[in-house]
């Protein structure tokens, strides 16, 4: 497997996962309808684990253009490299939310509601102010990038006696995510990855949702934007913290 198929598989399943358990949270009849705000959370998480699992041996799993953006400002990734991961996260979002919509469209057709149909596909804000919406999403993304800088491997080295934790190495990225959704995601609904909310919104303007309302693109911006600002303050951050 090539890093763009796995960028690209990877983000694909952090999508249908992710996506997915809004999707069984909010939409009419399905067995986890009301479960709630901690089941989103916890569902978001466990799906950063999965995609991390799938890409991590061939791509690094980053599955977000802010964490790409963010390692190669801080030179821990190549530049030359960089377009193709977005590429790849992008195409891999946009699979991962079409797929959701393959598996839930009996519940999207019986879900009447235009702005519950758009929550499965991309973030909304509690109260709209476009401001604090940005901020929200700058500082959200600025603790996922900025720790994210200050991972390890999750291994001890010894040349007798290797040990390390396999795939349960993707734990750490996992539980970031889930407190950050607990702790920071009520304002906006935390996508702190541009390819998570554009690639998802780009499949709900195309595709035939019934009773289908509009796909917000004024406010599509924010979760674009707040991202990739968020990175550049924790790369910059963490290069003065490393003199």
């Amino acid at each position: 497997m090539t890093a763009f198929t796995a960028e690209l598989i990877g983000t694909m399943f952090l999508i249908l996962l992710g996506n997915g358990v809004v999707a069984n949270v909010i939409l009419k009849g399905t067995k986890g309808n009301n479960a709630g705000w901690m089941v989103i959370t916890t569902g978001w998480a466990l799906a950063v684990f999965v995609g991390v699992v799938i890409a991590a041996p061939y791509s690094g799993a980053h599955l977000n253009p802010a964490v790409t953006i963010g390692l190669a400002l801080v030179h821990k990734f190549s530049w030359s490299k960089v377009g193709s991961y977005l590429l790849a996260q992008m195409l891999g979002a946009v699979i991962g939310s079409f797929l959701v919509w393959v598996v839930y469209i009996d519940h999207f057709k019986t879900t009447t509601d235009a702005e519950t149909q758009l929550a499965v596909f991309s973030t909304s804000p509690a109260i709209r102010n476009l401001l604090f919406n940005l901020l929200s999403e700058i500082v959200g993304t600025f603790v996922l990038v900025f720790v994210v800088f200050y991972f390890t491997t999750a291994e001890i080295t010894d040349h007798k006696t290797p040990i390390g934790l396999g795939s349960l190495g993707a734990l750490p990225v996992a539980f970031l995510v889930w407190a950050i959704g607990l702790s920071l995601g009520g304002t906006t609904g935390y996508a702190i990855n541009p390819a998570r909310d554009f690639g998802p919104r780009i499949v709900h303007a195309i595709l035939p949702i019934k009773e289908k309302g509009s796909s917000n693109w004024k406010y599509a911006w924010v979760p674009v934007i707040g991202p990739f600002i968020g990175a550049v303050i924790a790369a910059i951050l963490y290069l003065i913290l490393q003199g």
